[in-house]
């Protein structure tokens, strides 16, 4: 580990000068309040320690919601430039590959919620798969086919509609993705696993926008205050995880052959241009794919949920996607280097890609007002939706949630399970665990002040208000 002491540089920002190899400063975003726990949990020797990656270009970025990970910190966001020996590394993206949030907006009021409470959160809880292990909706055999073709697949196997495919990030699917480079184990755990959200801080939340701070905007991306939207939060599951864990071991051997050192083994990293870089990237892009699809056939089933509580057809909630983005990729993208264009392989760990406006990836609809930036809180806490700025200093990223400030041990020994379902009942949020006994990991307390973390976005020029969502309802993994 490389010793740290953040300098304050402005008003939201800090710096850590290189020193002992760092190749770039380290950067982090962060009030007074949430530096304190930045330093706690000894997050900011992480980001040091990523400012050693060869090809590493302007500084290894923190976002306000940082905290520990594996190699990098989880908000943690590095390019590389190829044209210098960049590197990719899998601690740069995160076992859940391509975790991410999508948002569904509707024709429905808070009143229609409330009056169909029990009816919606029934439906919910019976027909979304969650927890450790199996469950799925989609059946296996449709597995193959979304590790080359993403969200589309879905779409294909009667899931989703294919006008949201352009409301998703790079459409749903990600470029060069190889299936053949995702082993069978993999494939196997995902099986079992499409078309879930999993365990962990995985949720599908029912919320009502509470604030528009942007009208122009929340317009565009079909957003009004009071309405009822649906929050999934949720990514590539065991085929992800096992993806990340093969080619850990790859990475780990490929070093000394490229004659790679780095402070911290779990920033193994190989050279983006290398056979194993190169593996890495199609082996994450098919398991991009899944994600995308999971997303897809979980919204399907949200919608078909509603049409059963409500008793409409599956279109009439007008249910339509305000976005899908991701917060664990690393992606070839382009940007300006020391005045030049530069091709660089970013890495976004629990951070969210904000493209400002004008920018060319964005679909028509959204290229003025620029990208939705997704912001989850946590269960009982606001959520947010922010938007792209055209000067974001951090390679267009963002925030990617509220961050924890406790270890899950730490949650679970302040309240049971049982005690926080019932303080979130009692707030007006309904709440259908994959487990009541884990339910106190995820709890409130154990996650930093989202409002805070959203607000050092803005200062930071990092994104733009759009809205505040309150919780109506959760399930959780």
């Amino acid at each position: 580990m490389v010793n740290v002491e953040p300098m304050r540089t402005s008003e939201v920002t800090w710096e850590i000068s290189p020193h002992d190899g760092m190749r770039v400063p380290g950067r982090i975003f962060a009030s007074d309040l949430l530096m304190e726990a930045v330093m706690e949990d000894r997050a900011a020797e992480q980001v040091a320690n990523v400012a050693h990656l060869p090809g590493i270009v302007e500084a290894s970025f923190a976002m306000p919601d940082i905290h520990w990970g594996y190699g990098f910190p989880i908000g943690g966001v590095a390019a590389t430039a190829i044209d210098r020996g960049g590197v990719v590394s899998p601690g740069g993206v995160g076992f859940d590959i391509c975790c991410g949030v999508r948002l569904l907006a509707s024709s429905l009021e808070e009143s229609d919620f409330t009056d169909n409470r029990e009816a919606i959160m029934a439906e919910l809880d019976r027909r979304i798969p969650r927890g450790v292990g199996k469950g799925a909706i989609a059946p296996a055999d449709l597995v193959p086919e979304v590790l080359g073709q993403g969200a589309a697949a879905a779409v294909a196997g009667g899931y989703g509609r294919e006008e949201d495919l352009e409301r998703c990030e790079e459409g749903g699917v990600s470029e060069g993705a190889d299936p053949a480079a995702v082993s069978e184990k993999a494939v196997n755990r995902g099986g079992a696993q499409l078309g879930s959200l999993g365990a962990g801080n995985h949720f599908l939340e029912v919320q009502t926008v509470d604030e528009v701070f942007d009208p122009s905007a929340a317009e565009t991306f079909g957003l009004a205050e009071g309405m009822v939207v649906v929050m999934i939060h949720c990514g590539s599951r065991g085929l992800g995880h096992q993806t990340c864990t093969d080619q850990l071991k790859v990475m780990g051997e490929a070093m000394r052959r490229h004659d790679i050192e780095v402070p911290d083994r779990q920033l193994a990293c190989v050279p983006v241009e290398s056979s194993e870089g190169r593996e890495y990237l199609a082996a994450m892009a098919a398991s991009s794919n899944f994600a995308w699809a999971n997303r897809h056939i979980l919204a399907h089933e949200t919608r078909a949920a509603f049409a059963a509580a409500l008793g409409t057809s599956i279109d009439g909630n007008g249910m339509s996607l305000v976005f899908d983005v991701a917060h664990n990729l690393a992606k070839i993208e382009t940007h300006q280097v020391e005045g030049s264009p530069t091709a660089l392989c970013v890495h976004r760990k629990g951070a969210t890609r904000a493209f400002g406006p004008g920018h060319p990836d964005l679909p028509p609809q959204l290229r003025e007002t620029g990208q939705p930036v997704l912001v989850p809180g946590s269960m009982g806490t606001a959520s947010w939706v922010l938007k792209g700025t055209s000067e974001n200093p951090a390679f267009a990223s963002a925030a990617h949630g509220a961050g924890r400030v406790m270890s899950r041990k730490q949650a679970k020994g302040r309240s049971s399970g049982g005690d926080v379902r019932r303080d979130l009942e009692d707030r007006g949020v309904s709440v259908r665990p994959g487990s009541v006994s884990l339910l106190s990991e995820e709890a409130p307390y154990a996650y930093k002040d989202v409002d805070e973390v959203v607000e050092v976005c803005r200062r930071a020029g990092l994104a733009s208000k759009v809205a505040r969502l309150r919780p109506l309802g959760v399930v959780k993994g």
